[in-house]
């Protein structure tokens, strides 16, 4: 009987596999995953053959493959073409929206691929491919702009004698030679390469691949020269410090990061950075404040790359996407998080933490921030893990991975850090986790019913009921619950922190969204007044969630109305549930402190 021959799998050996259980992984580790990776990405164009016609594109790409394979090998390997495999391949089994673009353009991208990889291997050829809004992308080159203003239209892509040019509708673009230059209708896509030769990190600044923002594509964005030319100063910057400060993870990024997506500026102190794990090696990031903001950056995506490929090849929980409807608390979010981001967030985290660990040694960064930082973020990572430490779900490897970040945490957690940036971390985490209470978590309502009652007939004390285990219901109005940190950012930023006079508090919170004039006479040390200023912010806006957790902390920094501070700070729900309740059946707000004080008697605390 004749046997087929078995396919080779990809392992990680347990060196491998241990160094990224514990947040690394060096450049040889990083190898092995993009082995994988590029397994994976072969797999996924076998299964887009098999469920669509990709016409005269598949016969071009296989001609770039025998001539060039190294071009192709960039191109499948390309974090962009990642994410449109995953994309297209979703679309064709309707597991996603059929909204725009359409089905043809979507698929046809495929022709693109095969078109910029025939033009790199130097091929001569014609082919039609997708335009879209008058662009035409073309992978890791550029894009074409022609006069067209249908949305969805087609283009032609030629090559011969030396010369490419793409045509529509009667209009043509040259592309330069070579494409990596500038022409009248061509916006190349620019590679960045900063550091010396020997450590040089090298990365497309993709800013027209329809597939480089994650999860849903965009239309070409290009970049001004001023724009790309301040991304590869602030990218030099920040390679400088990764260099100085994490050679390690220095060297494995520059091995496992292809491309970054820019995006413009957002307020200071709060980036936006996304990665995918379909589109290994990828990352979108807002333009930073500063270098060291980048480098932070890049560390926090990095670790979101490596444990992407760790879970192309292995899973960390049991059960299927979407079975397990639970939701956490997630320090670094607004929303409630499943499982599986809760743990995509502890991994990122424990890296960014790290980060700043050193970076506070780092005789150039001698100031507040960096330990301030490094005190939220373990504080922060470490609840996020005492929450699901040794859930069920966890697999083996999944239950290893947390066990050893947990205990490298808990060593961080003993690392002295000076009094005054702990202290204002606590604040920080205390502070967030009661916002985030606030906003999501909902005492029973028969209980809540039961406490008016009680209230109302001058009872001594809520029911006990009230103490109940609360529901989780996700509120879409949380926004921006790190408001405070962020304040405390802003007063720690400059060179002279510990002598900077405290700034007027309107003028401070106006500078940060989200933020109350009462949440920055509480990042400023001035309990006292936060406390009457929250106070003020309820009786005009009872429905202010923030107020009730600022308020909670301003009482217990002033060391006033003891068990109104231990339930505001602990159970912000069930005194906001109650006032809420209170106010509607009487028309009347209570008094906050006094309702406070009230629902956080013995009788629902103990």
């Amino acid at each position: 009987m004749r046997t087929e021959p078995s396919l080779p799998h990809h392992q990680l050996p347990s060196a491998a596999l241990a160094e990224l259980t514990r947040g690394e992984g060096g450049p040889d580790t990083l190898d092995l995953l993009i082995g994988a990776e590029r397994s994976r990405r072969l797999l996924l164009l076998r299964m887009l053959d098999d469920a669509a016609d990709v016409g005269p594109a598949w016969n071009l790409l296989s001609q770039a493959q025998r001539r060039a394979p190294s071009v192709v090998d960039d191109l499948l390997m390309y974090p962009q073409t990642g994410m449109w495999l995953a994309s297209v391949l979703r679309r064709l089994r309707g597991t996603v929206p059929q909204d725009e673009p359409p089905l043809w353009v979507v698929l046809g991208h495929f022709s693109a691929l095969a078109a910029a990889a025939a033009l790199r291997a130097e091929l001569d050829f014609t082919l039609d491919v997708p335009m879209r809004h008058g662009r035409v992308p073309l992978p890791m080159l550029g894009c074409a702009e022609l006069p067209v203003t249908e949305p969805w239209a087609t283009a032609t892509v030629r090559s011969g004698a030396g010369r490419a040019v793409v045509e529509a509708h009667g209009a043509t673009v040259a592309l330069p030679d070579p494409p990596g230059s500038p022409g009248p209708g061509w916006y190349p896509v620019r590679r960045l390469a900063v550091g010396p030769a020997q450590r040089r990190l090298e990365m497309t600044l993709d800013d027209v691949d329809p597939y480089r923002t994650y999860p849903r594509p965009t239309e070409p964005r290009p970049l001004s020269e001023e724009a790309a030319a301040q991304w590869q100063q602030v990218l030099e910057r920040a390679w400088d410090v990764l260099l100085r400060d994490l050679p390690g993870t220095a060297d494995a990024l520059r091995r496992g990061m292809f491309s970054l997506t820019p995006t413009p500026a957002g307020e200071r102190f709060r980036p936006r950075s996304v990665s995918a794990g379909d589109a290994f090696g990828g990352m979108e990031a807002s333009e930073p404040d500063d270098a060291v903001q980048l480098a932070a950056t890049l560390v926090h995506e990095f670790q979101h790359t490596k444990l992407g490929g760790l879970l192309h090849l292995t899973p960390l929980l049991t059960g299927r996407a979407g079975e397990d409807t639970a939701l956490w608390y997630a320090p670094w979010r607004d929303d409630p998080r499943p499982i599986d981001g809760l743990l995509q967030g502890i991994y990122a985290f424990m890296g960014v933490t790290g980060f700043w660990r050193v970076r506070r040694t780092d005789t150039a960064a001698q100031n507040a921030l960096p330990h301030f930082e490094f005190s939220l973020w373990r504080a922060h990572v470490a609840a996020a893990m005492e929450q699901i430490h040794r859930h069920e779900r966890l697999t083996p490897v999944g239950s290893a991975l947390l066990d050893t970040l947990r205990d490298r945490c808990a060593e961080w957690l003993r690392e002295p850090v000076p009094e005054a940036q702990l202290a204002l971390a606590r604040l920080c985490t205390d502070y967030h986790v009661a916002r985030w209470r606030a906003h999501h978590l909902h005492p029973p309502r028969p209980a809540v019913s039961a406490a008016v009652d009680a209230w109302l007939t001058g009872a001594s004390g809520p029911p006990g009921a009230l103490s109940a285990e609360p529901d989780i219901v996700p509120d879409p109005s949380a926004r921006w619950l790190d408001s405070l940190a962020m304040l405390v950012r802003h007063r720690l930023g400059g060179a002279d922190d510990d002598r900077r006079a405290p700034e007027d508090p309107e003028k401070a919170a106006a500078r940060v969204n989200g933020a109350l004039t009462a949440d920055a006479l509480l990042a400023a040390g001035e309990a006292a007044a936060a406390g009457r200023a929250y106070v003020a912010h309820l009786a005009g806006e009872p429905g202010r969630t923030g107020a009730w957790a600022g308020l909670g902390q301003a009482l217990k920094a002033s060391g006033t109305a003891s068990q109104a501070a231990h339930v505001l700070c602990h159970h912000p729900e069930r005194v906001r549930a109650v006032h809420e309740a209170v106010t509607r059946a009487t028309n009347t707000a209570p008094d906050p402190i006094r309702l406070a004080t009230w629902v956080g008697s013995p009788s629902v605390t103990r």
